[in-house]
């Protein structure tokens, strides 16, 4: 369809991007696998992810702090926590609270990546003038003595997944990586977008799952379609940020795309088959530098394919308004 095939002009601006991840602490496996490889094979530890609580009656500020102050003391307890907005693998921990008589009550609601309850537990009575004050002591109190009990709740939820799991999740072989519906595409762009990169990424030789359970990986894909002023054409920037289980961004891959004002409105066709082609081959290479692909014995360290970071890895350009091949996203 020539209409499509414009569309495909801006395939040529795709740039794949191993972002290195903020901190100090050292990271021997980021590009670079080497020998110490295979200590890679067992999944890595999950991550819990503490957002603020909205219904914990706690003010903007007061609910930040909470969670912030517990997962301090979940860190303390050994409990890989952070205050944050979930990612597509991390568990979840919703802070609820009720008022009774004069105490307040917190509850501590523990969620599986596929957003399934794995468990609550109930913090110690706490004065209702203290919870509303939100002192500093208060919260740190509050949140010592709820640490041990989510700790608890966390280990008897994960020993309950492990004893129902398949035996092909506890089985080693190609990378496991979650996909989940892309999000704001207009048209169908969702839909195509996601069918097409979870095809791409098989053929790539990942083992995608529509579902988080046992996936040590997970791409998520994010579109955006600005106008152009003074122009008939659109800006579209699809943004795929590739994950791990323990909460680290590996890396992102980015394209760029313009399109004929409302070209995408309603179907995608040709258009998501290139795009999500191109993308599958940086999120093949984000994987693999991560240690994500198990070395053979006696097999040579792989090749460094991803940018140093701070560089670009630049697709090859495509002048003839041809299809991006699928091999395009792997190039050097």
């Amino acid at each position: 369809m020539i209409l499509s095939l414009r569309a495909l002009r801006g395939a040529a601006l795709a740039l794949t991007l191993a972002l290195p991840a903020c901190g100090d602490l050292p990271q021997p496996f980021r590009g670079n696998p080497g020998g110490q490889a295979g200590a890679l094979a067992a999944p890595p530890a999950y991550r819990l992810a503490v957002p603020a609580p909205s219904g914990a009656l706690l003010s903007g500020a007061q609910a930040v702090s909470f969670a912030e102050t517990l997962s301090t003391a979940l860190l303390t307890a050994e409990v890989p926590a952070s205050a944050t907005e979930p990612l597509p693998l991390d568990w979840r921990l919703t802070i609820e609270a009720s008022l009774q008589g004069n105490a307040v009550i917190p509850r501590y609601v523990l969620t599986d990546p596929d957003g399934r309850e794995q468990g609550a537990t109930l913090g110690t009575r706490i004065p209702a003038r203290d919870w509303q004050d939100a002192r500093p002591e208060v919260l740190r109190r509050v949140a010592r003595e709820a640490a041990p009990r989510i700790a608890d709740l966390l280990l008897r939820a994960e020993a309950a997944r492990k004893g129902n799991a398949p035996a092909a999740l506890q089985t080693q072989g190609p990378p496991r990586i979650y996909v989940p519906m892309v999000r704001g595409a207009p048209g169908d762009g969702n839909q195509a977008l996601t069918a097409r990169l979870r095809e791409a990424l098989a053929t790539q030789g990942l083992q995608v799952q529509e579902t988080a359970t046992g996936a040590r990986f997970a791409v998520t894909g994010q579109v955006a379609v600005v106008d152009q002023p003074g122009t008939r054409t659109q800006r579209v920037e699809l943004l795929w940020t590739i994950s791990r289980q323990d909460g680290e961004d590996l890396g992102r891959v980015l394209q760029l795309n313009e399109v004929p004002t409302g070209v995408l409105n309603r179907f995608w066709g040709d258009v998501a088959f290139a795009a999500a082609t191109e993308a599958a081959g940086g999120v093949r290479t984000v994987v693999q530098n991560a240690g994500g692909f198990p070395q053979e014995p006696g097999a040579a360290p792989a090749a460094r394919t991803a940018p140093q970071p701070g560089q670009g890895l630049a697709l090859p350009r495509d002048t003839t308004l041809r299809p991006p091949q699928p091999q395009a996203a792997a190039a050097n």
